[in-house]
């Protein structure tokens, strides 16, 4: 080939390599001025283009990941982050595994974001006092939460307010004065209305739109109007004759907000003017101010960054004398986190105080919370769904029974990007309330199902064969859960630094996911349960029972009695004796409760986990072992005095042969009473193992019992088994089950 020939390829080559990297790092640099700016929509447009010119830099996947989280586009900055944390494992950019997770649970994939924050929490569990150690601790419990919490939702009518109000722009709803709707609306003036960007000519503005019995066409604020800033969050004073709102500049992305009031009179507004550095602490970012009557005193709650703040912005108030006197600011320090508390709203009737958070238990992203106020706020409680959603949800009030708040979820009006920008919702009760069936109440505790509960090796009352205890479920739950440093030591005992920094973390993260939550699954399904009973539900309670193969397996059929009952303490005693009533079947209204116990012990348990003695670390504070220290609560139906719970009676209904030789025979007697005045026939028995025949009259007369008897037809297998036989009755869906276990050798 003519060495001019190769000369000129190489030359246009070079010529059309460097002209790809100048188109590359204008594309660059122009994506991160319109980050800088806000300005997410055309930085998406540009990495788009970077990345069809270089698709291999972390550091671009990075900057576009990040770009798309700042848009709201939760599913390609999920896929992207995921991409990010696949190159460079949080060397280069720690938050890659974090934000992985954030925008899994946004997207309302809580299994995979369990697994990305267990993750994250052991990857960064030498320094527990980092932002990054405590944000995947507390993001674990959240999902962990989330993922039961689902399942539930309030009854009510959900409605997005009308295109005279939302626009495929962002709207955020303040408050409902005099059937006037104030809100504030991110618009632009001088673009086309597909645009849903951040652009300089976007700025936040308020409005407002009278409601006649729909919500007329919204107009701009002209009095509260000021070209170059931002204007939003509008609260009136309680006489209604001032008004308080933001004033914000744009500082790069973020605002830099201070509070302002206005007098107001004959729907005008007039006399602005800054609150001083008592509200608005020079250098700060305050904001979202809200009016409310709490005990007695006119007070300013509002959000803001100032010194003191616990972590991004926090909740603070201030008493208002004279209407322009203001006290010494109080940070709400049972409220605020390490993160963003914003958008407060008081409830004056109902005395609780509405906020958002991206810290406390939620769906993801900001999660709308409520703090009932005794004589201090008490701690936050996710107001759940459809308030909620895994996207953004904020500036939550109420007027009347209507709730108003504003979200970026699914449903939004928009032009591109469906979670990109919010929109004002409500919801209010139906008009119709049809009580529900006992079938429809009853769901509801169901859906709760399993809750299960963990226990130390032996407890409660170690090395007793009886089958109650006086322990109550929650005080042994403190003292186990008070033994987590002395599982981390012995499991990790032998152990590499790194290795035992792993199992430490693994220890730690068993009793997060599954012994803590079990608890709160527990308080959840209570309160469900004590709703039944109080209007005179009759209930029967099923509960499974295992344990870890570290003793005999009769002893351990009785420890499984003994967390049962446990169990069973812990109602008796919750709240000075609530359910006792129901427990004892003393209940005026007739409601009852009782508990249908499986204790499975050992023979359920994993085979694989270590039985030996002598090897505490591994049968005893081992994950493999401690999880199958437990119960469960397995399902939940009513007892009513046709039911076969009611009307019949089983004993006994485990069969306990221990040890037995193989090749042994045997012959086991059960008795069924029937307790009705009527003639039950049995349909049909089942039994899942082919090494018993069952012997038995297949008809109950009223008043009496029969004989059932089990015999082994063959040598029965080695080691642990449990068998079930299930007993059908003619116009009985539900049999009656017998559990027979045991041990070959």
């Amino acid at each position: 080939m003519p060495r001019l020939y190769l000369i000129v390829v190489f030359f246009f080559t070079l010529i059309g390599g460097l002209h790809a990297q100048s188109k590359l790092g204008s594309y660059l640099k122009y994506a991160q001025e319109k980050y800088e700016k806000g300005d997410y929509y055309y930085a998406v447009e540009l990495y788009e283009k970077a990345m069809e010119l270089d698709s291999n830099s972390v550091s671009i996947l990075w900057n576009y990941a990040e770009t798309l989280k700042a848009y709201k586009d939760y599913r390609k900055a999920e896929y992207y982050y995921g991409k990010v944390y696949e190159r460079e494992e949080g060397g280069i950019y720690p938050m890659s595994l974090i934000n992985y997770g954030l925008m899994q649970k946004q997207n309302g994939s809580y299994d995979a974001a369990i697994e990305t924050f267990k993750k994250a929490k052991k990857k960064f569990t030498k320094d527990k006092k980092s932002y990054m150690y405590l944000k995947a601790k507390r993001e674990l419990e959240s999902c962990l939460w989330a993922k039961a919490a689902v399942k539930d939702t309030a009854n009510v009518v959900f409605n997005r307010l009308p295109e005279t109000v939302n626009t495929p722009n962002s709207e955020f709803g303040h408050n409902l004065w005099n059937s006037v709707l104030y809100f504030s609306s991110l618009r632009a003036d001088s673009v086309s209305s597909s645009e849903e960007v951040y652009a300089s000519d976007y700025k936040t503005r308020l409005y407002s739109s009278k409601l006649d019995s729909v919500f007329e066409a919204s107009q701009r604020i002209e009095d509260l109007f000021f070209e170059k800033l931002n204007t939003g969050n509008g609260s009136f004073s309680l006489d209604g004759t001032r008004f308080y709102f933001s004033l914000c500049e744009d500082e790069s992305y973020n605002y830099k907000c201070k509070i302002m009031v206005a007098s107001y009179r004959n729907n005008k507004w007039f006399m602005i003017d800054s609150l001083g550095e008592i509200i608005n602490e020079a250098g700060s970012n305050t904001t979202m101010p809200h009016i409310g009557l709490l005990e007695g005193n006119e007070v300013l709650f509002f959000a803001s960054d100032r010194e003191g703040t616990e972590g991004g912005m926090d909740l603070w108030y201030s008493i208002i004398k004279n209407g322009n006197q203001y006290s010494k600011v109080r940070n709400l320090k049972t409220l605020n986190s390490i993160d963003n508390e914003l958008s407060p709203w008081w409830d004056e009737k109902a005395k609780k105080l509405y906020f958002s958070s991206s810290w406390h238990d939620g769906f993801g992203g900001y999660d709308i919370h409520s703090s009932q106020f005794t004589t201090v706020f008490e701690a936050p409680e996710n107001i759940g769904l459809p308030f909620n959603s895994p996207a953004n949800d904020i500036y939550y009030f109420k007027s009347g029974d209507t709730s108003y708040f504003s979200s970026n979820r699914i449903g939004v009006l928009y032009s591109k990007n469906p979670t990109c920008c919010s929109d004002i919702f409500t919801a209010h009760p139906p008009v119709i309330i049809i009580p529900p069936t006992p079938v429809e109440t009853l769901a509801d505790l169901n859906k709760r199902l399993p809750v299960t509960l963990y226990f130390h090796n032996d407890c409660p009352d170690p090395k007793s064969r009886d089958t109650l205890t006086r322990v109550n479920y929650i005080t042994g739950y403190g003292e186990y859960r008070a033994m987590l440093e002395k599982y981390q030591t012995e499991y990790s005992a032998g152990l590499s630094t790194e290795k035992a920094d792993e199992a430490k973390e693994d220890i730690e993260s068993f009793f997060i996911e599954y012994v803590d939550q079990g608890v709160k699954d527990l308080n959840l399904f209570r309160d469900l349960l004590l709703d039944e009973l109080k209007k005179g539900a009759k209930i029967n309670i099923t509960v499974k029972g295992f344990a870890s193969p570290l003793a005999k397996t009769d002893y351990n059929v009785n420890l499984t009695k003994r967390r049962i009952s446990s169990l069973v303490n812990y109602l008796m005693q919750y709240d000075n004796g609530v359910f006792k009533p129901y427990l004892t079947n003393t209940a005026p209204n007739g409601g009852k409760v009782i508990f249908t116990q499986v204790p499975f012990g050992e023979y359920t348990a994993n085979k694989l986990t270590s039985d030996n003695f002598h090897d505490q670390k591994n049968s005893v504070y081992s994950r493999s072992a401690a999880i199958e220290r437990k119960i469960e609560i397995q399902s939940v139906d009513y007892l009513t005095e046709d039911s076969l719970a009611f009307i019949t009676s089983v004993s006994p209904r485990f069969i306990d042969l221990q040890a037995i030789k193989q090749g042994a025979s045997f012959t086991k007697t059960i008795t069924i009473t029937n307790k009705s005045n009527e003639v039950l026939t049995i349909k049909e028995f089942s039994v899942d193992s082919d090494y018993l025949t069952i012997t038995s009259p297949m008809s109950i007369p009223a008043k009496s019992s029969i004989q059932v008897s089990y015999t082994s037809n063959k040598s029965l297998p080695a080691g642990l088994f449990s068998f079930g036989s299930k007993v059908y009755f003619e116009n009985y869906p539900n049999p009656l089950i017998i559990m027979i276990n045991g041990e070959g050798f």
